[in-house]
């Protein structure tokens, strides 16, 4: 049946599901990634520029471009490397169909992974940065073309759930003050943020206003999270594959018992992937390696993270990857 899709795929408009970020913070930042032939492969930064970039972000509903980091940025990938000297004009559909080296020719290595960040309300408009990881540093937000900080006035750990879960981190652990990741610079955008801890993104709390504060950056907030919880992986977009949750510095799969479609919906939601369509069982994506994380997952379809439905429990499992559960989200392109 993977075949059959993939030979589908192969034959879609190529606006439908060609390109993806991949291990950024969210799913509007990260190294990119195209489809071709029945499998991911990385670009090369040769010429890489803003232009590319906002074709990418377009193609994915993110907004604008705000940047478009070299030099494997986010990490670098692995596989085929699809693209080089691409050269786009800006208004393209696609980044298939911007000019290029031709699919396949290249004279790069992986330490050239072009990447992208995109500007998507409620999403990119908040990051942590240095921090160990994505999810784990200074709280930043985006306003008036520039990043700035928030000062730590009443920052709580409601406060850093909110930056947590709009960054698919997961869980809240810590909201350090007094510029634990180190003091920012320019900007200080919020004071006094009150979120309820329910709020989608840390711009619809309640705070003094963007831009005013009588604050420096020693008051720098800052936020610690799990990690990132969940991913789809070897599907044809980064909205549909194979259900991989994160833990204890590891991806593991989740067995298909009991999987069903309320269960897809909080995957699709964390991943700010629209509502799920399907909840596919038997490997449908192909089977995963390594641990079995989850079985007899329960969602009742309101949690905000896979992790927080009702399982067997972390580790506990009877299944085989060929039971390995799946999810096909409706995102809109």
């Amino acid at each position: 049946r993977l075949e059959l899709i993939n030979f589908i795929i192969q034959r879609l408009d190529i606006t439908d599901l060609t390109v993806r970020l991949v291990d950024g913070p969210n799913r509007c930042s990260g190294r990119v990634e195209v489809y071709q032939d029945g499998s991911w492969g990385t670009v090369c930064d040769d010429n890489w520029a803003l232009l590319d970039a906002q074709v990418v972000c377009r193609e994915l509903s993110c907004g604008p471009a705000t940047e478009a980091p070299h030099q494997a940025h986010f990490g670098e990938g692995s596989g085929s490397i699809l693209l080089d000297d691409v050269a786009c004009m800006g208004s393209e559909g696609s980044l298939l169909e911007c000019s290029s080296g031709g699919i396949g020719n290249h004279d790069c290595g992986h330490d050239e992974d072009a990447s992208v960040t995109c500007m998507m309300d409620g999403i990119s408009r908040v990051r942590l940065v240095n921090g160990p990881n994505n999810c784990s540093g200074r709280v930043e937000v985006f306003h008036s073309g520039q990043w700035g900080t928030v000062c730590d006035d009443d920052w709580d750990l409601l406060d850093a759930k909110v930056v947590c879960r709009a960054l698919g981190c997961g869980v809240a652990l810590e909201a350090p003050d007094q510029a634990h990741f180190g003091q920012g610079r320019g900007e200080i955008w919020l004071k006094d943020v009150q979120c309820s801890g329910n709020e989608g993104s840390l711009l619809g709390c309640s705070s003094d206003g963007l831009g005013s504060h009588n604050c420096g950056h020693s008051e720098d907030a800052a936020a610690i999270c799990e990690g990132q919880s969940v991913r789809l992986v070897d599907g044809p977009n980064r909205c549909s594959g194979r259900v991989e949750v994160y833990q204890d510095g590891s991806w593991g799969t989740v067995c298909d018992d009991n999987w069903a479609v309320l269960d897809a919906q909080v995957v699709c939601r964390e991943l700010s992937c629209g509502p799920a369509t399907e909840a596919p069982h038997q490997a449908h994506f192909g089977e995963g390696s390594g641990s079995i994380l989850l079985d007899d997952v329960a969602c009742m379809g309101s949690e905000g993270s896979l992790l927080e439905c009702s399982s067997g429990g972390i580790g506990n499992h009877d299944c085989g990857h060929d039971e390995d559960a799946s999810v096909t989200c409706m995102m809109e392109l």
